[in-house]
């Protein structure tokens, strides 16, 4: 008599397999989280008189720069090399540029935005992104989404305006009258240039996960191509128009060098949830680590918090409820 092993939906192999994909998904997601989260105070940490010592262009390419080694020592330890003994059709590297030169763009215009607003404005209709990545999720990828989870989306981009609100001071009238000039503005043209970089951050979200679930190649060869791009564009714009500022790497410390090392781990986490999960999950990772960021310079740098904060961490909650249920 043959014996046919309990595999059913509810199978007890079936449910230890569901569990454990569940457990890590959980700590690839912490680990993001909390180094998204620590972004921001790492860097305050490394300020000297207020200002960033290091040059953040050489910072974003050795952060690509190290993804690319990361990628060529997986290729190397995964027996995967053999796919570099030729040169690769160019029909199936060329979609790897895109993204490299999306961000690229996105940087330039971060640094442009300043001089059209505030940089409280900037951080407050920067969540506008949140939107511009949804829609082009849908369309783009045809994924339809339900009431609820528009409805959690929405959610998402209220709690990243109220943590930025929190964060503004805007009862310090005197300090406001001193300055020259509105404290709070943004022209017309700064509207236009930040609707631009949200639809490029959108359109950059939503092509990567298109390209890496598009071509049935392991992970590691598809980050090599992505962040050979990164480094050549990256550091093109950083030789060409940074080169009477700062050398390459002055100013760099233990932290630089963390901020660096995290960042790099944070890129390639984010091309496993692209590749096997959902880009949706890119922008909880987000909202959530603007709650680490706030807990973070609470704890180190002495910021305090304002009863407001509970306010986005309950919205942040409730998306996530409404959008995985």
């Amino acid at each position: 008599m043959i014996v046919i092993q309990n595999v059913g939906p509810s199978s007890p192999v079936r449910i230890r397999r569901l569990w454990k994909k569940r457990i890590l998904w959980g700590v690839l997601f912490g680990l993001m989280v909390l180094i998204y989260g620590s972004h921001a105070p790492l860097i305050t940490l490394t300020k000297v008189d207020g200002q960033v010592p290091f040059n953040p262009s050489s910072c974003v390419v050795m952060i690509e720069l190290s993804k690319l080694l990361i990628s060529v020592a997986t290729l190397v330890l995964t027996g995967g090399t053999s796919a570099l003994h030729a040169p690769p059709p160019l029909g199936r590297v060329a979609p790897y540029a895109v993204p490299a030169v999306l961000y690229a763009v996105n940087n330039n215009l971060v640094v442009l935005m300043q001089a059209y607003m505030d940089p409280s404005s900037y951080q407050v209709l920067s969540n506008l992104k949140i939107a511009s990545t949804a829609l082009l999720y849908s369309l783009c990828l045809g994924k339809r989404l339900r009431p609820s989870q528009w409805l959690a989306l929405g959610l998402l981009m209220g709690a990243g305006v109220c943590h930025s609100y929190s964060s503004l001071d805007l009862g310090d009238h005197e300090r406001a009258e001193a300055e020259e000039g509105p404290r709070l503005y943004i022209t017309a043209w700064g509207l236009f240039l930040m609707l631009v970089y949200c639809c490029i951050s959108g359109l950059a979200a939503v092509y990567t996960e298109r390209v890496l679930k598009s071509q049935k190649l392991p992970l590691s060869l598809q980050n090599f191509y992505l962040y050979g791009f990164g480094v050549a564009i990256n550091g093109l714009s950083s030789f060409s128009f940074v080169a009477g500022e700062k050398s390459f790497l002055e100013g760099y410390s233990v932290v630089v060098w963390t901020i660096v090392a995290g960042q790099a781990a944070n890129g390639l986490l984010m091309s496993v949830v692209l590749k096997h999960g959902s880009g949706i999950t890119r922008l909880f990772v987000i909202s959530c680590s603007m709650l680490v960021n706030a807990l973070l310079s609470w704890a180190i740098l002495g910021l305090q918090l304002t009863p407001i904060f509970l306010l986005p961490v309950s919205m942040i909650g409730l998306a996530a409820y409404l959008y995985y249920r």
